[in-house]
């Protein structure tokens, strides 16, 4: 996995237009990719499309960047990411591993909440 894969994988989480939306996720997910994390589990492109849909509903107006953290060997990656108001103090911080099929794209992403709003 390239730095260049993390960038588009954000760029769909931030894409708010629901076609454009729909074909970065097929751009960068297989058709049966899953994605688990504390709050959420869901395959396939229309359950990701929802799930990044959702996640930009819970936070109007906030943006997802790369974090700090990039590590990648084999078919598998790691990298932390943040979303927050655009040049701010992130609300959220995250760290996904991912693993990638064998055409370069998702397969498998599974998330951890390293930092998350106070109830």
């Amino acid at each position: 996995m390239s730095n260049e894969l993390v960038e588009r994988y954000i760029a769909a989480w931030n894409e708010t237009d629901a076609d454009a939306r729909a074909k970065a996720v097929a751009e960068v997910w297989t058709e049966d990719a899953t994605y688990t994390d504390p709050l959420a589990e869901v395959s396939g492109h229309a359950g990701l499309a929802a799930l990044i849909e959702g996640a930009q509903g819970m936070f109007p107006g906030f943006v997802f960047s790369p974090g700090e953290v990039y590590d990648a060997h084999h078919d598998i990656a790691r990298f932390t990411w943040h979303l927050g108001p655009a040049g701010e103090e992130p609300v959220v911080v995250g760290f996904d591993v991912v693993q990638l099929a064998a055409d370069g794209r998702i397969a498998r992403v599974l998330g951890f909440l390293d930092k998350v709003p106070a109830a």
